[in-house]
């Protein structure tokens, strides 16, 4: 499909009550590999973000009373259709995200995998029942959606953040009002455009795309009729939101930064660990929170691993992710591109050592070369703050202790990686790493099936797996005189 074809098949109004509507204002959309424009989506203000959550509230009680085997039935055909156009949709996430087409393919997948997900997860709402200890009574509980929900997604995984919202709240009869990243609106709207296709009854699901999200979100979150924020980004942004929800007591769910370590122990399969690393590194250009932010090696294998890992980022290719054998991709924008040179910069500065990269590039685009640093001292800024680039930060431990102790030497949690072949080991360090997921000699953990969250500042409550859709519910007890 050409590129144009692709995105001029992407509606670029709101989404509200069933029907596209086009706001006073547009905002552009940029291809991050040129910089230039793809094309203008609706940039829509607070009152129209009103609007739509009075439509999402308005179908609230219907789609709640619907039978779950019917919310089943759509989030079924809404996972055919997203792997029935993933060309087409690998290819618009592609043009405004920078991500290959393959890593856009794998990411339409796994987006559709949380919509099959949920779809079973919607027919096993279970309630409970039991003779109150004392008899006399029965105690019956039953579990109900929460109500309208704001789902707010990041640039990074435009679909499947979608799909992982999304999925859970069609399933549990919540309606919602989805709010895209600015930088990449048009995944989000291709994808609302399925759920149309799937049957979805209007205002179950309300899209709003706006360059100006506190403007628009805060009133939606003040306004006491929407009863849950399920929001995927930074620390910063998560905190002002929930300061923001204690105002009206609104159930959250935060995914938040990370700062992912990525232990080797002396006894790990090198091979793995470094086939491992490059995943945990790289995924999405290293654009992601569960990204290896801080591989820690032990010192007697730390050469053999640097020279491995140096080898095989050194000959990854470059370019735009529209073309054929290119694995890094651009950043999101050129601000993404000055922050991982600043790092690098002052990780240098504090003794590290560039063995591959290490250099901004000059040519058009948001592009930074695949980069390994050994020596990383525990002092330098990126051992502190998300790197988000492909950028891969190597130092040295130890001890089992010392790994562990740094490991969890940050505020915060959500992933950790471990590599090692003894596993009593693995079993120990995995339980004592203050993290919300840990992956034991893998180094990608995110699955469908499994509750993905972190702990301490990386977030509130769990997405997917058998929990993700007890986020969307609430439990009511009803006494029962017998």
């Amino acid at each position: 499909m050409l590129e144009e074809e692709a995105i001029g098949s992407v509606p670029t109004g709101l989404f509200i009550g069933g029907k596209w509507r086009q706001s006073a204002r547009t905002m552009p959309v940029h291809d991050p590999s040129t910089g230039q424009i793809l094309c203008e989506v609706a940039d829509a203000d607070a009152a129209e973000a009103g609007e739509a959550l009075d439509a999402a509230a308005e179908a609230q009680p219907a789609w709640a009373a619907t039978p779950p085997r019917e919310r089943s039935i759509i989030l079924t055909e809404a996972h055919r259709l997203l792997l029935e156009h993933i060309d087409r949709l690998s290819l618009i996430m592609t043009l405004e995200m920078g991500k290959t087409l393959a890593e856009a393919r794998s990411e339409i997948a796994y987006a559709a995998e949380f919509f099959r997900w949920f779809a079973e997860e919607a027919v096993r709402i279970d309630g409970g029942y039991m003779t109150a200890p004392g008899g006399g009574s029965r105690l019956l509980l039953t579990r109900q959606p929460v109500g309208p929900s704001l789902l707010i997604t990041p640039w990074n995984f435009p679909m499947a953040m979608g799909t992982r919202k999304l999925g859970p709240a069609i399933a549990a009869g919540c309606t919602s009002v989805i709010k895209p990243a600015a930088q990449t609106p048009l995944s989000i709207l291709a994808l609302a455009d399925i759920l149309v296709q799937a049957g979805l009854p209007d205002g179950v699901v309300n899209v709003v795309t706006t360059s100006t999200p506190d403007e628009v979100m805060t009133p939606l979150i003040l306004d006491g009729r929407a009863r849950k924020l399920s929001f995927t980004g930074s620390t910063k942004i998560g905190k002002h939101l929930l300061e923001l929800c204690a105002r009206t007591v609104m159930r959250t769910s935060m995914e938040l930064g990370g700062n992912a370590p990525f232990l080797v122990f002396d006894d790990a399969n090198l091979d793995d660990a470094v086939t491992g690393a490059m995943a945990a590194k790289m995924r999405n250009i290293g654009q992601s929170c569960t990204a290896a932010n801080r591989i820690l090696v032990h010192s007697s294998v730390v050469d053999e691993f640097t020279r491995r890992m140096t080898e095989q980022m050194a000959a990854l290719p470059l370019g735009r992710g529209t073309e054929d054998g290119v694995v890094v991709g651009p950043l999101i924008d050129d601000a993404a591109v000055e922050k991982i040179d600043r790092l690098v910069t002052d990780a240098v500065e504090r003794g590290a050592t560039v063995t591959t990269g290490g250099t901004r590039l000059d040519r058009p685009g948001s592009f930074y070369p695949a980069t390994v640093l050994t020596g990383v001292p525990e002092d330098a800024e990126m051992c502190h703050d998300e790197i988000f680039g492909p950028v891969a930060a190597i130092s040295t431990f130890d001890t089992e202790a010392e790994a562990v102790k740094r490991a969890n030497d940050t505020p915060y949690g959500l992933v950790a990686f471990v590599y090692t072949e003894s596993l009593t080991r693995g079993i120990r360090v995995c339980e004592a790493l203050e993290s919300g997921m840990v992956g034991l000699n893998q180094g990608v953990v995110s699955n469908p099936a499994a509750p993905f969250g972190g702990v301490k500042e990386s977030g509130l409550g769990r997405e997917g797996g058998p929990t993700g859709i007890d986020e969307f519910l609430e439990t009511k007890y009803i006494g029962i005189t017998v």
